[in-house]
């Protein structure tokens, strides 16, 4: 969506207000539908997701003038919202549900976070591949975007062919998706549990410090990807000249930064067992990533080839700590938070994540190119790993009910 931005004759900074629209879209609503997901249930609330995704698609697919693309930007924000923690909710409390609540977690999220990986990383490189493939031969995307009148650009291309695979999420969510039986909920019951599930949440994070340290150490990567996502297609246009073959070569290396998220979380188990305990293996692979941002940082001055090779060993150091981090600290979190509060808790990590990124969107974007944003925001990650040089003690979730009229708003 940057190439296709700036494509579309926007500014870095332009761009970047894109984003940040997103960003925030999705940070004020991160709460509010993270609560509505605890208390109507996950599957309606997954459909609805990706039913706005289908038309966020279609409007920054083809949309031309600065405020269709807000648009379909903001909605992409809603429908990330919405979906934000939501499956994996369902996944907990599924697992619970037929296995108790001391049910092994970590292994179920590491390889979930490795099929998404695996799915995102297929995803880029097709994505990459086609604007690439369509700029070959005798001008097929300038016929294109002709008989379109400018609407549909090749980088317009991979946008599209996501809503339709949107369309195919729908039907799944809704064909094979089930849950625990829950009360129905009632207009009455969404207005009064709603509020009263976000409040418990942000009352959970201000009170419980393994919960802070989630949320803390949230906001530090979303920083790190924010700094990513918004420099690194402008550093692999400048290596390659052009536009199309930037994007290629950008959908290489994000399909690497996948597979290496994804080697990662697959890895999490393993890392938890070699550092003695969840809270160390998230010490050290935060630390990993924080090592590859400041390889980011001092190679981001020249285009010298050893220099280049080394910040792709960043990128995917980048990309191998989260991802072998994340697992083990959703364990830990799920063990702290009751499941009628589950979704709402994922919505605080990730409106953390989502808030300082776009935030960082803001200051990185007015900087100078260069290796100041690469190191401050290394820094930002470091000091996220150092939160958890110190063990917290260990206790369950407390026991909740679902019965109508608990205070969890299920009703």
């Amino acid at each position: 969506m940057v190439l296709l931005f700036s494509d579309r004759g926007m500014s870095l900074a332009a761009v970047a207000g894109r984003l940040r629209a997103h960003s925030l879209t999705v940070a004020a609503l991160e709460l509010p539908t993270g609560g509505l997901s605890d208390v109507v249930g996950r599957r309606p609330v997954l459909a609805t997701s990706g039913v706005l995704n289908v038309v966020a698609c279609v409007l920054v697919g083809l949309g031309t003038t600065a405020w269709v693309l807000t648009a379909g930007m903001v909605l992409m924000g809603v429908a990330r919202a919405l979906a934000s923690g939501t499956a994996e909710a369902w996944y907990v409390d599924t697992v619970q549900e037929n296995s108790g609540p001391d049910a092994e977690l970590r292994t179920g999220l590491a390889r979930g976070g490795s099929a998404t990986s695996a799915a995102l990383a297929a995803g880029i490189l097709l994505g990459g591949a086609l604007p690439w493939l369509l700029g070959l031969g005798p001008g097929l995307g300038g016929r294109l975007s002709e008989a379109t009148s400018g609407a549909v650009l090749p980088l317009s291309v991979p946008i599209l062919l996501a809503a339709a695979v949107r369309v195919v999420f729908v039907c799944y969510v809704l064909a094979v998706l089930r849950e625990p039986p829950r009360p129905p909920a009632t207009l009455r019951s969404v207005l009064r549990g709603v509020p009263v599930t976000v409040l418990d949440g942000l009352r959970l994070g201000g009170r419980d410090t393994l919960v802070r340290r989630v949320l803390l150490t949230a906001a530090a990567v979303g920083c790190a990807l924010a700094t990513i996502e918004l420099l690194i297609p402008g550093r692999t246009v400048e290596l390659t000249g052009a536009p199309g073959s930037g994007a290629m070569v950008y959908a290489a290396l994000a399909c690497a930064g996948f597979v290496c998220n994804g080697v990662g979380s697959h890895l999490a188990p393993l890392a938890a067992r070699t550092a003695g305990s969840g809270e160390r293996a998230v010490l050290v692979c935060l630390g990993t990533g924080a090592g590859g941002m400041l390889l980011l940082g001092v190679t981001a001055a020249t285009t010298h080839p050893l220099a280049t090779a080394l910040a792709v060993v960043g990128f995917c150091l980048l990309y191998l700590g989260i991802g072998a981090a994340s697992p083990n600290q959703n364990d830990l979190l799920h063990r702290r938070v009751a499941g009628a509060g589950r979704a709402t808790a994922l919505s605080v990590q990730s409106l953390a994540l989502q808030l300082v990124g776009a935030l960082t969107g803001l200051v990185v974007g007015a900087l100078r190119p260069g290796p100041l944003p690469w190191l401050l925001t290394g820094a930002v990650l470091l000091s996220g790993a150092l939160l958890w040089l110190r063990r917290v003690e260990a206790r369950s979730a407390p026991e909740t009910t679902t019965t109508p009229g608990s205070r969890a708003g299920l009703s």
